[in-house]
């Protein structure tokens, strides 16, 4: 119980200590070194735990519990050690040969002491305990504490002479990794000669403690500092957060080159997420946060934008872009649009979030304000980017106001206004709209539409095109209503850039889908393509749909080889594509497939299948005659039909065709001996 009991100090002193690192409160934790820092707390917890209940299961002469914890606290103490160095290695930023050789260190003692403990259960060379419970310490417990001791001296002394070249917080952080080596080598060094105190343990309880005092004071000292600097800028960029803040649910404003980063606004559903306001590093903080929250098909595309690199590169030669993704939010997705923008100092990023689930957005609120010849100033940088025509339309009377952002500055200017919003695009639509769209919009372009589809939703997106000059042009207008019921926000953008990339898109993977399953030298399909189609077929046998009338043809080019071996791979080439449009133009109803160097698979299905005998007879007639007269591709074929009580498997039913083209081509080849003679 007296040994016990510095175990049970232990924790409740380092639960105290660490409280608010060990149950996640602490934002800052999942950052650099101070992840590091909560990992190598955790593991000196289970260390001190099990080194009290060492207490209580050597006074209650239980043998093997008394051994199982024993060897649970040598293993917590080989992952102490392991990340006490990668929380140095981090906390003191330390790069180069030096750090290599610090982590290695680490692990090297991790993996002796872990070895050292599985040889421990055949032969006692750490400790063992005898029948009438004494413990007796082996020689690899001294080899393993003097490691350590080597490992902590080592650490002081390096740090202590590095010290002296730095100053400021680089020199804080060495002088404490200095301090708290010294520690555990002397608490150690004492635990070495007696094994039943516990100066292992208070060596650890101290050493933490000079690491936390600092850890808490530099946290401290950062905040505040990263405080004044945010208080400093708050004034520059209040315009900006008066205009955007109601348009998004937040905006971070980022230091390009540090990552240092705060918020400028956030909506109540960000706070319910509890992601940090302030932050050192914005790159790896967000990519944490989108681990976190993002839906799991999303994060590892949500991850992959937040890399300075990746920021820098999708700002050449534009203002801005945008991308999105889901994330859970109260357990359920929700799309959320991102803008990044690129300050006018080129030092900083802008990053807008938008929960574009929803689709009343800040723009309405402010634009419901607005009538004829209201200067949208405040939101015009926001909103220039991404609309070519707003319209601001009185419900009461039909009345509106246009306007258009057409200029470098996004300055907003009234480009028309009229009495009838509605009477006034039915009398443009004849003009414009694609003739055949017209009858369709003619029905959507109606207020009662709006009005009846904005009942339970918050917008109406409409997409169209026109016609101007015989060219096509498309259009998305989006059609809101703003809160007092009174009035709609109807915003135009042009789309033919977005449609353009999204045709060029799909045709480039079109066109990549069939290159990846044509064979390059005879342009059949080929294997890859096999494959896919017949695990097609195997799905449709395994739901058991409507049974299917199909068969499978499997064929061998016979002398191949002998070709390439006498008259070169040109010649065998040549043979294998006059061999594949032979059987394209017997099987002209069914895809042919090449699934091997002189292989090629068939699946015959409606026409062909019916016709399948005479197909097959009609290969094997073309292919007797090419022997009589030494010319032209022979071809082996084998036929297997789909039988419905029976098969149950697609790879059956090819094995079946295998095994008879195989017995054709043997009889193929006899004939051949046999013309020969």
């Amino acid at each position: 119980m007296y040994y016990a009991s510095f175990g049970i100090l232990a924790v409740i002193l380092h639960l105290i200590i660490n409280n608010r690192i060990l149950n996640g409160k602490k934002k800052w934790h999942l950052q650099g070194a101070y992840f590091r820092y909560g990992q190598f707390l955790s593991a000196i917890l289970v260390f001190y735990i099990a080194d009290l209940l060492w207490g209580f299961i050597f006074d209650s002469k239980i043998r093997i519990l008394a051994y199982i914890d024993t060897s649970l606290f040598f293993a917590a103490m080989a992952v102490s050690v392991l990340l006490w160095t990668r929380f140095v290695v981090a906390y003191v930023d330390a790069h180069g040969v030096c750090a290599n050789i610090f982590s290695a260190a680490g692990w090297l003692i991790f993996g002796f002491i872990l070895i050292h403990l599985v040889v421990n259960i055949f032969n006692p060379i750490i400790f063992y305990f005898s029948e009438d419970m004494s413990y007796h310490p082996g020689i690899a417990r001294y080899l393993i504490l003097a490691a350590q001791v080597l490992l902590f001296i080592s650490t002081s002394v390096y740090s202590y002479y590095v010290s002296k070249k730095r100053s400021g917080v680089q020199k804080r952080h060495y002088l404490t990794i200095c301090l708290s080596g010294v520690v555990m080598a002397v608490l150690i060094i004492l635990q070495s000669f007696d094994p039943f105190a516990p100066f292992y343990t208070i060596g650890c309880l101290l050493a933490n403690c000079l690491v936390h005092v600092f850890i808490e004071e530099d946290e401290k000292n950062e905040i505040d500092r990263i405080a004044r600097e945010s208080s400093k800028e708050k004034e520059r960029y209040s315009q900006i957060a008066t205009s955007l803040a109601r348009d998004y649910d937040a905006i971070y404003y980022i230091e390009i080159e540090s990552g240092k980063y705060f918020e400028l606004s956030v909506s109540d559903m960000y706070e319910s997420m509890k992601v940090p306001k302030i932050g050192c590093d914005f790159y790896e903080e967000t990519r944490e946060n989108a681990r976190r929250y993002a839906h799991p098909d999303d994060r590892a595309f949500a991850e992959s934008f937040y890399y300075k690199e990746v920021m820098l590169k999708k700002l050449e030669g534009q203002k801005s872009y945008s991308y999105r993704y889901r994330i859970m939010v109260g357990g359920h997705p929700r799309y959320f649009q991102f803008v990044v923008l690129l300050s006018s100092d080129a030092k900083h990023f802008i990053l807008c979030d938008k929960d574009i689930s929803d689709t009343i957005t800040a723009e309405t609120a402010l634009l419901e304000k607005q009538k004829a010849q209201i200067t949208f100033s405040h939101i015009a940088e926001s909103l220039a980017a991404n609309y070519d025509m707003l319209f601001y339309v009185d419900l009461e009377n039909n009345s509106y106001a246009g306007y258009s952002s057409n200029n470098s500055l996004g300055k907003l200017h009234v480009e028309q206004t009229g009495e009838d919003f509605f009477d006034d695009i039915m009398k443009n639509m004849s003009r414009f709209i694609n003739p055949q769209e017209r009858e369709k919009m003619t029905i959507t372009f109606d207020k009662d539409y709006f009005l009846t589809a904005l009942e339970d939703r918050k917008q109406v997106n409409l997409e169209y095109s026109f016609l101007i000059n015989e060219k096509i042009h498309y259009t998305r207008m989006s059609v809101r209503k703003i809160s007092d019921g009174l009035h709609l926000i109807i915003c135009v953008e042009n789309i033919d850039d977005e449609i353009k990339k999204e045709n060029e898109i799909a045709r480039a993977l079109q066109s990549e889908k069939n290159i990846a399953r044509r064979d390059e030298l005879t342009g059949v399909k080929n294997k890859l393509a096999f494959d896919e189609f017949e695990k097609s077929i195997q799905d449709s046998l395994d739901k058991c749909e409507d049974p299917l009338s199909f068969a499978l043809v499997v064929c061998d080019l016979n002398d191949l080889k002998k070709i390439n071996d006498t008259q070169g791979h040109k010649a065998g080439d040549e043979y294998i594509k006059t061999s594949a449009k032979l059987l394209c133009n017997v099987f002209d109803h069914s895809p042919v497939f090449r699934i091997g160097g002189d292989e090629f698979a068939i699946f015959l299905s409606g026409e062909d299948y019916s016709s399948r005998h005479q197909l097959v007879e009609e290969i094997q007639n073309r292919s007797i005659a090419n022997i009589a007269r030494h010319e032209g591709p022979v071809i082996a074929i084998g036929m297997a039909e789909y039988m419905p009580e029976t098969d149950h498997n697609v790879t059956e039913i090819f094995e079946r065709a295998d095994r008879l083209m195989y017995k054709v081509k043997k009889e193929l080849k006899s004939r051949k001996y046999e013309n020969k003679n």
